[in-house]
């Protein structure tokens, strides 16, 4: 199986390229792409919109609800969004209708409403703009009873944005700019009105300032229709930002007529299959230069995130995050046989720079602890904490005393947000089938393999503790789902492999978890997508790469073990 995976991961490579990867086609992008170009002009954008539509009415379930990707099961969100595009482009079919209407326990704006804050809460990053989509269609006519977004608080210093405790995450200031700015026009005038008047100009030229040049806000479908429809309704349609924004959307259209959740993920795919594949990477040094060449090299305007980091793509939108920046210099690592260089110390640099005041490290930007994808997170710290220790006796001096202050804050964090089972929950990765929609499976997977090369006392407590998770949550065909009693999954059964054959090697689990795979493969089941992946506030998206590089890595680890001993 594992010179099979090998070929198979071989294979999907562009020649004289990174990996690229394939996320699975989206509902929830779909559907707010096509509303958006039919906001901003229906009759140029006639085709994408027809067969966007089509895409969406052929992938609707049978009780009239869409699941997040094709392969997820209904949600309200991926189900609301893909209702209220079809309503306004074409006409609704009744089922959804009727779905959405049990689900709210009403068809009233107050359902509606009421229903979508209080399924994402005090985030509004996500909540606003789907009640304004809904607005705009016609779904619901109460623009009073949405939340408004303070577009004019943009104009601020970005320095001062984890201060001033946004409703919104760090990624999602364009939203902010475009959703507040409509809703300002499109609610009754009262006394502050004149004031937030003024800062319209200012918050659009920092959206202008904002958007790459091809358009896509963050490589994402989502976040980029959502700006460019409320840009459209606020009487913008001409305005460079929506024109930009509707281009990104008419180029990153499939042939089937739907939009990924983003556009893709080659730089994190790319660090993955290098660690999944061990010594077997072809052409390491071209490979080397490649990822060297994807580390941002000045400060990124989105977020403000210094110079030294890598994001999930080498496309325009991407922004600097900590576990794609650990990845690459966990695959500078292995590719370079520990060359120190410039990057090296920049992006270890760049990750110090991140942690936050709590010892942990979160995704995109310090001190934004109000909202749960902008706090620490226990997998991507432990990431981080790998790819420092890896580099640690290649650093100068100076920088090793830095790391060294900085891994004992990030070992105390992950030891008191460990569970008294032993699990850490992720932020990124989740499970659809278990009850919350979490994957402890995946963090503590994850963060074991990640502590398992690490020598530091606390990092052994965390991992044997998570181990005995682990050893708990197997199910009886030997495989792992997200949580105990949640079924298997390649993806969760190959990372919970990858953690025990790293640090407590026990032959018979092993074995039984091997046997889960090896079935799955022969079955002709293994390549099928398992959606565990979440992004932009819970959208849930599956990779094509994923079943293979992490089952690959857990054969490499346990591949290796065997040699040594």
């Amino acid at each position: 199986m594992r010179a099979g995976l090998q070929k198979e991961l071989l294979d999907r490579k562009p020649e004289n390229a990174i990996w690229r990867g394939f996320l699975s086609s989206s509902a929830i992008a779909t559907s707010v792409s096509v509303f958006a170009l039919f906001s901003i002009d229906k009759e140029k954008y006639r085709k994408q919109i027809e067969q966007g539509a089509k895409w969406l009415r052929e992938t609707m379930h049978p009780e009239g609800s869409w699941g997040d990707s094709p392969e997820s099961p209904s949600n309200l969100t991926a189900t609301l969004l893909s209702y209220a595009a079809l309503y306004a482009v074409d006409s609704a079919p009744q089922a959804a209708g009727n779905y959405l209407k049990e689900r709210f326990g009403g068809a009233s704006d107050h359902h509606i409403i009421d229903g979508v804050l209080g399924y994402y809460g005090k985030d509004l990053t996500f909540s606003v703009p789907i009640l304004v989509m809904c607005g705009l269609t016609g779904v619901i006519h109460s623009w009073d009873k949405i939340p408004n977004l303070p577009f004019e608080l943009a104009v601020l210093p970005q320095k001062l944005f984890k201060h001033l405790q946004l409703p919104v995450v760090s990624y999602a200031i364009p939203a902010l700019i475009a959703v507040g700015l409509l809703l300002h026009k499109k609610k009754k005038r009262n006394l502050t009105s004149p004031v937030r008047d003024l800062f319209i100009e200012k918050s659009l030229a920092v959206l202008i300032k904002l958007q790459p040049e091809h358009g896509g806000f963050l490589e994402a479908a989502p976040l980029t229709s959502f700006v460019s429809m409320c840009m459209a309704h606020a009487g913008l349609k001409s305005h460079p930002v929506t024109e930009k924004a509707a281009s990104f959307l008419y180029n990153t259209v499939r042939d089937n007529g739907a939009w990924p959740i983003d556009t893709d993920l080659s730089c994190w795919v790319t660090a993955l299959s290098v660690k999944a594949l061990g010594d077997a990477v072809p052409d390491k040094k071209r490979l080397e230069q490649q990822i060297k060449a994807n580390a941002f090299k000045t400060v990124h305007p989105f977020t403000g995130a210094q110079k030294g980091g890598w994001g999930w793509t080498d496309l325009a939108g991407s922004v600097p995050d900590a576990d794609d920046t650990s990845g690459a210099l966990v695959a500078l690592y292995l590719l370079s046989d520990a060359r120190y260089s410039v990057e090296i110390k920049e992006g270890i640099e760049w990750l110090l720079d991140l942690q936050n005041s709590d010892g942990g490290i979160p995704t995109f930007c310090k001190g934004w602890g109000k909202l749960p994808f902008d706090r620490s997170s226990p997998d991507i710290t432990a990431h981080a904490i790998l790819a420092i220790e890896l580099w640690m006796d290649h650093l100068p001096e100076y920088l090793q005393q830095r790391c060294r202050k900085a891994l004992v804050r990030m070992f105390n964090w992950l030891e008191k947000n460990q569970t008294s089972e032993g699990a850490l929950i992720p932020l990124w990765f989740g499970d659809q089938q278990a009850k919350d929609e979490r994957s402890p499976v995946y963090g503590t997977a994850t963060t074991v393999e990640y502590l398992s090369f690490s020598t530091h006392a606390t990092a052994r407590r965390i991992c044997e503790k998570g181990i005995a998770y682990l050893l708990n949550t197997q199910q009886a065909d030997g495989g792992w789902g997200g949580n105990k009693h949640v079924s298997s999954k390649i993806t969760l059964t190959a990372k919970a492999l990858g953690a025990i054959a790293s640090f407590d090697f026990r032959k018979p689990v092993i074995d039984s978890g091997l046997n889960y795979l090896y079935t799955r493969y022969q079955e002709g089941t293994f390549y099928q997508a398992e959606p565990i992946g979440l992004y932009f506030a819970r959208l849930w998206y599956s990779e094509d790469l994923y079943n293979i590089t992490f089952a690959l890595n857990a054969l490499t680890i346990i591949t290796n073990k065997y040699d040594n001993d």
